[in-house]
């Protein structure tokens, strides 16, 4: 471990800084090893602050000058920063420092990709480009030189002037400084241009290494769609000459919402149909958007302090979701946002990474980049939305924008114009920010004489760091349908918010099947006995195309825990239920293909030991292998013409319909590879024009066996494109048979086109086998150890991709008494290392503290 243990943050120790920052100048002369940034700042007295102390915060930097008013001064340095007496006045500070951008393989900060340089400060990487008060709450004008004989020199706002080797900008609006950009390269540019609602014409330039150019049109459309969509739905405009985007090889995230200046991780932009599948394009699409809107969600109006980070990204997140669902199916976007949703928010909240929308505290703010930030704090946004009505909530939203602007703002704030816009009591609801977990929701019920009555309970369980939880205020949608299928009663939203409640149905002839938590209403976890025959009759009546398709999940749920647990053949009921899904062309093919997907490993353990059963992986593998047989083999009458009728004949689109279509009918492969031998999948991978087809073949081919022509061949062919590549390796190390993963992934990391520091690279090998649950824990304990070196290696060089990636070890408690010890075993080795970072220090202290409750 480190050698002194980091000091946590605490929300409640939060006091303004003591300075406001009206301008600052930074000038680059750009060198690999030996840049030399310039820095001039216009300092002033805060009157809110009480603390006056001068203290700016910089790592790794070599000073070379610093002066006051121009007089030169000799500060005091430490590791974390600088601090000096300065004047009771305001006052101009200027510094000289040296950085090596080519060593920092962190990615944090000003650093180098491929020849290209690029910057990432969210969160606190502009502290190692220069001395500065590196926190959000701090928002000034930038002015920026850069001084390189690279051709493209970008950063944030609009360029005011250029030469041969240089170019300035300048972004009037004021942004902390984990919003600051700079890039310099060989780049191309796609362009266009658009005119706001507001009459502003905005050049728009999608930069790409001229090796890919032609692959960044859908991005270009995809921004141009986002503008349109913002101003139609939101009201909001651009507010710059200019918009860059810039694609990068070697990125932490998945994007950065740079004012003027967003900086993505290649895979989020590049795309042509050769090379990207249905899913990449609607990321792209997605993404885009998420940093577009941050725009004003999060640069106009930013964070007061790292607790609030939700109050941009749960926001954006929401906003993008909106998007997509009108941009796509809003039924299936919203299934799939589920999904994702209890796959890695659900785990989280149920394990020892749980914590609040808005933490209490942290060590290392990197490591709350997390799904309860993200996808929770959006469905916040979401239930907010729900119970104040669509109305309400653009009149709050035109509130926050006009009252919020050009400030760092906190969850107060948010809250108290809901409040003002639409006269509601949102204290209680303030509790989806402060308290951590899932609610679970109870629901029992009984009926007699005409009144059908539901008993709502609510419960959170006690997470780390928070024992008993007060209730929540739930919006629980629901509808009521008659035993014939008819809607007695539409959707309708009940507020839940004691502990226990009842909901009153009067006036019916005959006790009605509930249809509850439609669309997913409030992310919470419904118990409720319910027999097979109610779920297959929700999955052919219900109008809710959530709870449709819920109704099938739950059902193949139970089918596999009881062929898990009983070794029990699946339920008859579940395969008519399926075949009748597939039989129904009136339903979206996307939402059909979703219907198809069994639970996931992951999933099954999760709800067996919810049920107090020790998960067995390689039981809960067998049992979805034989769940898929079972599956090929009832409706095998219907996949030659299901295959047959989702063909897409013509150009490619990565449009919905034409996705839907593909998504159904590789889903319809899979099932057949399971009875021909995958004869058919060989020629459907043969005969591929696009990259969905191709990589769907190559899964089935990998699921199925005999892969290994199929492997080579693809390796052969894209063995030159880094981004397909990372499929090759990921998908390998996703599927293999469990006592083949270790030694499959193994093999992986000693292949030459694994350059592991590469983050996109990694988490295609070390995440993509994290995800093979029965090979990841395997009862030997070499999954664990295999993770955990490649942890330790990693984290040597790039701290904050090494910690998110230690979240494979979320759920090792769950499990039986050996893979216990082998797993802890693996996180005491790490957590042991010598000069272990921050940030990977607290993930595993927080990971090894599940065995303590465990235990």
């Amino acid at each position: 471990m480190t050698d002194a243990a980091p000091q946590p943050v605490f929300l409640k120790d939060y006091t303004p800084f003591g300075f406001l920052v009206d301008q600052v100048e930074l000038n680059f002369h750009l060198q690999p090893t030996a840049t030399r940034v310039r820095a001039k700042i216009a300092f002033r007295p805060n009157p809110a602050a009480r603390d006056r102390r001068f203290f700016l915060h910089g790592e790794d930097l070599t000073l070379i000058s610093a002066a006051i008013d121009g007089s030169p001064v000799t500060p005091e340095i430490t590791p974390e920063g600088l601090s000096c007496p300065v004047p009771e006045a305001p006052f101009v500070w200027e510094a000289e420092v040296e950085i090596a951008p080519a060593e920092n393989t962190a990615l944090e900060g000003l650093y180098m990709s491929n020849g290209m340089y690029c910057t990432q400060c969210e969160a606190e990487g502009f502290r190692k480009i220069t001395f500065y008060p590196d926190r959000p709450d701090v928002m000034a004008p930038f002015r920026v030189r850069v001084d390189c004989d690279l051709p493209v020199l970008l950063s944030n706002g609009n360029p005011v002037a250029q030469g041969a080797g240089w170019a300035e900008w300048n972004d009037p609006w004021p942004k902390p400084s984990y919003l600051f950009a700079l890039v310099a390269g060989e780049l191309v540019a796609t362009s266009d241009r658009f005119t706001t609602s507001e009459g502003r014409e905005v050049a728009l330039n999608v930069w790409v290494r001229p090796a890919d150019q032609g692959k960044a049109d859908y991005a270009l459309d995809s921004l141009i769609r986002s503008m349109k969509w913002d101003e139609e739905v939101y009201g909001r405009a651009y507010d710059l000459d200019v918009f860059n985007i810039v694609a990068v090889d070697d990125f932490n995230m998945g994007a950065m919402e740079n004012k003027g200046l967003n900086v993505f991780n290649s895979r989020y932009v590049l795309a042509s149909p050769e090379t990207a599948t249905d899913r990449d394009y609607e990321n792209i699409e997605r993404i885009i958007a998420h940093e577009y809107f941050h725009n004003w969600t999060g640069d106009r109006i930013t964070c007061r302090d790292w607790f609030q980070l939700s109050l941009k990204e749960g926001l954006t997140v929401f906003r993008d979701s909106q998007f997509s669902a009108d941009m796509r199916s809003a039924a299936v976007k919203r299934i799939e946002d589920v999904m994702t949703l209890r796959a890695r928010q659900f785990r989280e909240d149920n394990g020892p990474l749980a914590h609040p929308v808005r933490p209490e505290s942290y060590t290392e703010i990197n490591n709350f980049y997390t799904a309860t930030v993200y996808e929770k704090g959006a469905e916040v946004i979401g239930m907010l939305r729900r119970l104040v009505g669509p109305e309400g909530y653009a009149r709050a939203l035109d509130l926050y924008f006009a009252r919020h602007d050009g400030q760092a703002c906190t969850i107060e704030d948010w809250l108290q114009v809901f409040e003002e816009a639409t006269g509601r009591d949102l204290t209680q609801f303030k509790r989806w920010y402060s308290q951590a977990g899932t609610p679970r929701v109870k629901v029992t019920e009984d009926f007699k004489d005409g009144t059908y009555t539901l008993h709502l309970e609510q419960k959170t369980p006690p997470t780390p760091g928070q024992g008993e939880k007060q209730p929540q205020v739930i919006p629980l949608a629901l509808g009521l349908l008659s035993p014939n299928g008819d809607e007695v009663l539409p959707t309708t939203v009940i507020e839940l918010t004691e502990a226990r409640q009842d909901a009153v149905f009067e006036g019916l002839g005959a006790k009605p099947v509930p249809s509850l938590l439609r669309g997913f209403s409030a992310p919470v976890i419904l118990e409720r006995d319910s027999a097979p025959e109610e779920r297959a009759f929700l999955l052919a009546h219900d109008t809710d195309p959530f709870n449709k398709w819920e109704a099938g999940r739950s059902l193949a749920r139970e089918v596999l825990i009881a062929m898990v647990t009983e070794d029990a053949a699946p339920a008859p009921a579940w395969l008519d239920a399926l075949a009748a899904v597939v039989r129904h062309e009136a339903l979206d093919p996307a939402f059909r293909a979703l219907a198809l997907r069994l639970p996931g490993e992951d999933e099954l353990a999760e709800a067996l030991a919810e049920r107090g059963t020790v998960p067995d992986p390689l039981a809960i593998h067998a049992a979805r292998e034989r769940a898929k047989t079972a599956v090929a083999r009832h409706l095998d009458p219907l996949w030659p013409g299901l295959y047959a009728q989702m063909d897409c004949p013509g150009p490619y689109s990565p449009g919905a319909a034409d996705a839907g279509r593909r998504a159904l009918r590789l889903a319809a492969l899979g099932y057949m590879a399971r009875l021909d031998g995958g004869a058919r999948a060989q020629a459907h991978f043969a005969a591929a024009d696009n990259m969905t087809d191709e990589i769907g073949a190559l899964s089935v081919l990998l699921e199925t066996g005999g892969a290994d022509e199929a492997l080579d061949r693809f390796a052969r062919r894209w063995g030159h494109d880094r981004l397909v590549m990372d499929k090759w390796f990921g998908l390998q190390a996703t599927l293999a048979a469990p006592e083949r993963a270790v030694a499959v992934t193994r093999a992986l990391t000693e292949h030459p086109q694994f350059t592991w520091k590469n983050p996109n690279r990694f988490r295609a090998v070390i995440g993509g086998f994290s995800a093979n649950a029965a090979g990841f824990h395997d009862a030997s304990g070499a999954g664990y150890d295999l993770v955990a070196d490649w942890l330790i290696r990693l984290d040597a060089v790039n701290p904050q991709t090494a910690a998110r990636m230690s979240t494979a070890f979320e759920t090792w408690a769950r499990y039986d008494a050996g893979r216990r010890e082998k797993a802890q075993a693996a996180l005491e080795r790490i957590a042991a290392r010598e000069g272990l970072s921050r940030d990977m220090g607290e993930m595993v202290d927080r990971l090894l503290a599940a065995g303590r409750i465990a235990a």
